[in-house]
């Protein structure tokens, strides 16, 4: 919640899926707007009591149970883009929390990449500089990539590590 600003600026739409009852939730959304000093939670969760969406998707964990002895969800993260394919997946043990500032940066590489030939380092980020794909031929990158492009010397002498400011 405390992000969904940001999710909402890239045009990202929330929802959460929990094993718990849709009661169980509205003790856990009080909770959280208390705990964060919130005033609104803006995202709908789905409840699966059942398991079933959750055990559809891959998300259980085989290691973590409850006390009734059944499988605790994992902490799992799926990014859908617009064309409704799968983007991402990060499945998570129960006992490990996820990294949101992580999530937003996948996020913004994915919207990047989708609409430009490039790629994106490890830890890029937004503003960063970025990969020119290998399939972009020489003469096609001054019209591609007006700021420039950096060829990086390696051993082999090849052409392909390339990078530009982020276009």
């Amino acid at each position: 919640q405390a992000l969904s600003k940001e999710f909402s600026k890239r045009g990202v739409k929330l929802i959460a899926l929990s094993c718990d009852t849709a009661e169980s939730h509205r003790g856990w959304i009080k909770d959280i707007l208390s705990y964060n000093n919130f005033t609104e939670f803006s995202y709908p969760i789905i409840a699966d009591p059942n398991r079933d969406v959750a055990t559809l998707y891959g998300m259980m964990d085989p290691d973590e149970k409850d006390a009734a002895g059944l499988p605790l969800t994992c902490r799992a993260v799926f990014i859908i883009g617009p064309d409704k394919r799968l983007k991402l997946s990060l499945l998570y043990p129960a006992t490990t929390g996820r990294n949101f500032d992580e999530i937003i940066r996948v996020v913004d590489s994915l919207q990047l990449t989708a609409t430009r030939k490039v790629a994106t380092p490890v830890d890029w980020k937004q503003g960063g500089s970025c990969m020119v794909v290998p399939s972009v031929k020489q003469e096609e990158v001054a019209s591609l990539f007006p700021k420039g492009v950096q060829v990086h010397q390696v051993p082999s002498g090849k052409v392909y590590l390339r990078t530009t400011p982020r276009p």
